[in-house]
């Protein structure tokens, strides 16, 4: 008999176990705050202040590639195919075709060049410490503004969702484009009155990070945080790859998480 209630002790713990939640911290990198994910096939790229760091193998170790990148604290990243780009702190925007194996400056039009955001589409986009939202039509190569309607100009976080462009402001929350920037609307039901430091996008799920991460199904009409399990909720970066949405938090370190579970949580 107490063999018996052992075992069903086990499977009860077990279960339980399951039903949570659970992010897990990959090895790295350990370059100080992870500022930026992005993904590309079984390549997983964070940008640090300590430069852009590839892991082939779902994080469980990193290479630094940084030749040719004249400012190291990264802040934002983008893939296009080939193309992989990388907003600095005063660098501007620089341009990889080589999986990050050399760098390229490519600022033209640029008139604030600390870059905290970029996001590709059917153009790319960056988002600047204060001059809001530049647009790009030729692959980096000249910029235009592009920020009627941000009532909040200095831009942490920038995603594209089909033609839907996704803006993360430092107090103004999440806002909206459809018309690649010509204008914008916000939308924060349900965020907490914090600085929208990343986003990410899945499908029809949008995620936001800020103290913590939120999920919106709707482009961005509505809010819910899926924070359950995560111990450092100061979220900096947020990337899908494959089934996992990874995410990059203030002191270092990178966590991950099954997508399925967060909107399983937010169908709750």
């Amino acid at each position: 008999m107490k063999r018996l209630y052992f075992f069903f002790t086990i499977v009860l713990l077990l279960g339980a176990q399951s039903l949570q939640a659970q992010w897990i911290q990959t090895n790295g990198p350990n370059e100080g705050d992870v500022r930026c994910l992005a993904a590309s096939g079984s390549n997983l790229f964070a940008g640090t202040f300590g430069g852009v760091f590839l892991s082939i193998n779902n994080g469980v170790s990193w290479t630094a590639i940084n030749t040719g990148l004249t400012n190291t604290h990264v802040f934002s990243l983008a893939l296009n195919g080939s193309h992989l780009f990388a907003g600095a702190e005063e660098g501007g925007v620089f341009l990889s075709t080589n999986i990050g194996t050399g760098w390229t400056a490519v600022n033209t039009g640029l008139t604030d060049t600390p870059i905290r955001a970029l996001a590709m589409g059917s153009h790319l986009f960056a988002g600047a410490e204060e001059g809001g939202v530049f647009l790009s039509t030729n692959i980096g190569t000249g910029w235009t503004a592009v920020n009627t309607g941000l009532t909040d100009t200095p831009i942490r976080a920038l995603a594209m969702n089909g033609s839907h462009l996704f803006a993360g402001a430092e107090e103004g929350g999440v806002f909206l484009s459809t018309n690649n920037g010509t204008s914008w609307t916000a939308v924060n039901t349900g965020l907490p009155g914090a600085p929208v430091l990343s986003l990410a996008v899945n499908g029809s799920n949008l995620f936001a990070g800020t103290y913590g991460v939120f999920l919106s199904t709707n482009n961005g009409t509505k809010w819910t945080d899926v924070n359950t399990g995560l111990t450092n909720t100061f979220v900096l970066s947020l990337a899908v790859n494959g089934s996992h949405l990874f995410v990059g938090t203030n002191g270092g370190g990178v966590w991950r998480r099954p997508l399925s579970e967060m909107v399983t949580e937010e169908g709750r």
